[in-house]
């Protein structure tokens, strides 16, 4: 038995309650029917649908962006993908072929902030789909974006927050790799003239969100970054400080064999930081977590995770997740996952191209 699942082994043995994401075959309740394009699907509850965000490349140039990742199987990479002036009229198309699916909005990508028109623009499209009607409309459960805070810290930043809640978000996860700012632009590289990249702004811009939001800053451990104990404490004491609620520590997601040995692969590689050791660190050090309370272990389809609790009340996670059991389950002909790509197709993961559910720019496809 490796480290990892030795480990899982004793926080089985220590929370009182295990959250189960991956049904069994079995599990009625947790699988939808659903029929699309012609095809009789089963998906899995609960599911994300994912609008993929590519209208303009990131405002940050992060050397672990598992996004700049390529596998053997080829073909053009999300990222690159620009909508054109029928994207949204495709979306709609996909949205309708999705009526009486229970999803989550789950905002990731590039950059949603980077483009606010185009982010309104999802926004009330989004909207639109959830209000279309009694029995028509799209069942929504959350509502997450995932950010780098970019363009909150730009012009049109409150108009992007009032939007956001207006639309109901559930929750922000906002990047931030380090405590320290200059260590954090070595780690996220933002562009120039990115005003976010400053601390004095992300603090403000991260105090503007939490009054609005239930806010969650994502740390990825790795090398010259957060990777030890005195890390992990600092970052918690300034989390705190800032007023977020949560602080979410993830490990770089562990890659298979059909991932190419591109520069982005290889940094990964070089700069991991395994959580399991660090976290064992945490919970046997009585100084950094004295007062702490486990609250939860979470089994996904692809990932894993520990929630606890700090005496002030914060929350801390810590999350691994493996791209091989990810490729698994994409591959097994059930849907675990839903992504909406610039060039009109939706997929049941993260490569166009490839798992296609529906193309909409197709004049014979069929909607529901």
């Amino acid at each position: 038995m490796d480290a990892e699942a030795a480990l899982l082994q004793t926080l089985r043995t220590r929370v009182d309650r295990v959250v189960r994401r991956l049904p069994e075959a079995d599990e009625a309740g947790r699988w939808h029917a659903h029929r699309l394009n012609g095809r009789a699907l089963r998906l899995v509850r609960p599911i994300t649908f994912t609008p993929y965000a590519s209208a303009r490349p990131c405002s940050a140039r992060c050397a672990f962006c598992s996004e700049n990742l390529r596998t053997d199987r080829g073909g053009v990479a999300a990222a690159r993908l620009r909508p054109d002036a029928g994207y949204f009229a495709g979306l709609r198309r996909a949205l309708a072929a999705l009526r009486g699916v229970p999803l989550s909005w789950s905002l990731s990508g590039l950059e949603n902030t980077d483009d606010p028109d185009w982010l309104l623009t999802l926004l009330h499209t989004l909207q639109a789909a959830e209000g279309a009607g009694p029995g028509e409309g799209v069942a929504v459960e959350e509502r997450v974006l995932y950010t780098n805070g970019a363009g909150f810290a730009q012009a049109r930043g409150a108009a992007l927050r009032e939007a956001l809640q207006r639309f109901g978000l559930s929750w922000i996860e906002l990047s931030r790799h380090h405590a320290e700012g200059p260590v954090n632009q070595a780690l996220m590289r933002f562009r120039p003239g990115e005003p976010i990249a400053t601390q004095a702004v992300f603090e403000r811009v991260l105090a503007e969100l939490a009054d609005a939001f239930p806010v969650r800053l994502v740390c990825l451990l790795q090398q010259g970054g957060v990777r030890t104990l005195a890390d992990v404490a600092a970052y918690l004491a300034w989390a705190r400080r800032c007023g977020a609620g949560t602080v979410i520590f993830r490990e770089f997601s562990q890659l298979d064999a059909g991932y190419r040995d591109n520069a982005t692969a290889r940094h990964l590689q070089a700069a991991r930081v395994p959580m399991a050791p660090l976290l064992q660190a945490c919970l046997a050090d009585a100084s950094t977590c004295a007062g702490w309370r486990i609250e939860s272990l979470t089994e996904g389809y692809y990932f894993w995770n520990l929630r606890l609790r700090t005496r002030e009340g914060l929350q801390v996670v810590f999350e691994r997740s493996d791209y091989a059991a990810m490729h698994r389950r994409h591959a097994s002909g059930d849907v675990y996952k839903l992504v909406y790509f610039a060039n009109g197709q939706l997929c049941s993961g993260w490569e166009p191209g490839h798992e296609v559910l529906l193309d909409t720019r197709l004049a014979g496809a069929v909607d529901g």
